[in-house]
């Protein structure tokens, strides 16, 4: 593949031809790139003409022959402010996009003939001639006239990321792949929590291209391998600095398989939402954690602690049947009665053994559900905890809510409880309700009588644009068996301590624990709390959790972002994580699903 182009002549007289007419005619000759000079002192500014040239194009990419300005000081009219000079790079990314060059071309003289520049072509080399006219560039444009093509301009190729193979993409996926130089980059780079700069996406709409995209994926071992559903995920694992993405997002319909059963079809990349919004008519809801913009796909093979987890158990616990896509390539089907061991395994340990393509739900009969938001302030963050523990514990397992609170401000601590009553009587409601009152002062409120499909689709849609998540999440997590007031006492200094940003107690208990620990690799159904915090720092949050994780057990992956293969240890007991090594070296040997949290095949815990 050869691009062919051209560089301008920023000393032009006033009565040749415009820059806008030479950049028209370039790209009316099916030329690739017009490149733009670095100006002589008293010559047009390059930044500007390189803004013309892209608004007088829609298609040619643009060449910024510039310098990077390397003094703090600049002491010269004519030298650049390297601050400055970025801002007007990136300003002039964000107008031109993927067409912008900066660099990865070869100046031809001005009077190559053919020999010449296909010669400096060699090995797909971007040739530019220099041309003050139109009629040069209908001269450049015939020096190579049949040339090779690619379906991306050299603007976009030069923005490729080293060890991929991009031009051997399955074919099956080469039309909706997205690399760092194509327009649909900025949607896809990032996730809800995290940003990414990923050097492929691959987005399969079925499970031969699942296939196909790990085939690839197998041919690039040594590059970080992303699985990405909707993209929600706290834990950030989902993008990655140069690796890979397989994208099952577009792999989201839902469909209702058999009423009587209840029993319901969903693809990974379907929302919660989604799933609440279609099985509402029916007068279904299914426990889906507790945002409706996660997808199904990451809630479905870790866990699910939900606003309907006290009434109704895990998401995992309401799954019949997966269908996925293995290591190799081979697509399986797992439930009770078919690779029973691996249907064992997705359920707390998914994202280990495969990609899953469509999950089989039975889903729960729930009527109208009390939906409360309940805002406290307290002087006394410690006894706070203590009393929302007390209620929680103390309610009917038709009641989970769940507490978020962060650092004190002057004093106080704005602590903020949310969750379900599943009941569609108003007194039953509010007589729960009031059992949390000792919480703090009652600062704002706001009870309704709704449906559980109301309260997933107040999760906004992502749209075309995308997630665009920044820098790096640093959460840990782990579960309570009981909130003593020891833990109490280390969460409040945790929480002065200013430290640790957010902190969340989620609800558990009830239903969770009517599942037998052996039934799912998730096997903390015992706890009365999952508890999550964040911080900004990861040598940060391990000094303050570490006081915390002593009154804990376990750890929930899917909130958790501490590196090294101690959280793994920790998030499984010692039996269960021996049963999914074993099992990992039987599906995964060579382990190609490792950037989710690595089971090491075949070592014993």
């Amino acid at each position: 593949m050869t691009d062919l182009g051209i560089v301008l002549d920023l000393s032009g007289s006033p009565s040749g031809p415009t820059i806008a007419e030479i950049a028209r005619a370039t790209e009316r000759a099916g030329l690739d790139v017009i490149v733009v000079p670095t100006p002589a002192e008293d010559g047009l500014d390059g930044w500007t003409v390189a803004t013309w040239v892209a608004a007088a194009t829609a298609r040619i990419a643009v060449g910024l022959s510039r310098t990077r300005p390397v003094m703090p000081q600049p002491t010269g009219a004519a030298i650049p402010i390297p601050a400055v000079a970025e801002k007007a790079r990136e300003s002039l990314d964000l107008l031109v996009g993927p067409r912008l060059l900066e660099k990865g071309w070869t100046e031809a003289p001005a009077d190559a003939g053919p020999d010449q520049v296909r010669a400096l072509a060699k090995d797909g080399h971007t040739v530019v001639v220099p041309v003050t006219s139109v009629a040069d560039v209908e001269r450049v444009a015939g020096l190579l006239p049949d040339r090779p093509r690619s379906t991306r301009g050299a603007a976009a190729r030069a923005r490729r990321r080293p060890g991929i193979d991009y031009d051997n993409v399955p074919a099956s996926l080469a039309d909706t792949a997205v690399e760092p130089g194509d327009p649909r980059y900025r949607s896809v780079r990032s996730t809800y929590m995290r940003g990414g700069s990923p050097g492929l996406v691959l987005r399969p709409r079925t499970a031969d291209q699942v296939a196909d995209a790990l085939a690839f994926a197998r041919e690039h071992r040594d590059l970080p391998l992303g699985i990405r559903s909707a993209g929600h995920g706290l834990s950030g694992r989902s993008t990655n600095d140069g690796g890979l993405i397989i994208d099952v997002g577009g792999i989201d319909s839902v469909e209702v398989l058999d009423v009587e059963r209840r029993l319901v079809r969903a693809g990974p990349g379907a929302t919660w939402k989604q799933v609440a919004t279609a099985i509402a008519p029916h007068g279904w809801a299914i426990s889906s954690g507790d945002h409706g913009g996660v997808g199904v796909g990451g809630l479905a093979t870790a866990g699910g602690i939900g606003l309907l987890g006290r009434a109704h158990g895990l998401t995992i616990d309401h799954v019949r049947a997966v269908e996925m896509v293995l290591a190799d390539g081979t697509q399986v089907r797992a439930s009770a009665e078919e690779n029973s061991d691996l249907f064992w395994a997705v359920r707390g340990a998914g994202a280990n053994f495969g990609i899953a393509t469509a999950f089989e739900l039975e889903v729960d009969e729930v009527a109208e559900v009390g939906w409360a938001q309940l805002t406290f302030v307290s002087e006394d963050v410690e006894a706070s905890l203590l009393a929302y523990a007390r209620a929680q514990t103390q309610s009917p397992r038709d009641t989970t809510v769940f507490l978020v609170t962060g650092s004190p401000q002057r004093g106080q601590s704005v602590i903020q409880l949310y969750g379900m009553v599943e009941s569609a009587d108003p007194d039953t409601i509010i007589e729960r309700l009031n059992a949390f009152v000792p919480v703090g002062q009652l600062a704002q409120q706001q009870v309704v009588l709704t449906t559980y499909a109301s309260v997933m689709s107040t999760a906004a849609d992502v749209g075309p644009d995308g997630h665009h998540g920044a820098g790096e999440p640093v959460g840990r997590s782990g579960f309570l068996p009981e909130l003593t007031p020891e833990f109490a006492r280390d969460a409040a200094a945790a929480l002065r301590g200013g430290r640790l940003r957010w902190f969340q107690l989620r609800a558990m208990g009830g239903a969770i624990a009517d599942v037998a620990p052996q039934e799912t690799a998730f096997s903390h159904r015992d706890p009365d709390f999952q508890v999550t915090g964040l911080g900004a720092f990861h040598a940060e949050m391990d000094e303050v959790w570490q006081p915390l994780e002593a009154h804990m057990e376990g750890l929930y992956l899917s909130f958790d972002t501490a590196p090294g293969p101690g959280r793994v240890e920790r998030a499984f007991p010692p039996p269960v994580l021996d049963r999914l090594r074993d099992l990992k070296s039987r599906y995964d040997a060579d382990g190609l699903f490792r950037d989710n949290f690595p089971l090491a095949p075949g070592a014993r815990a």
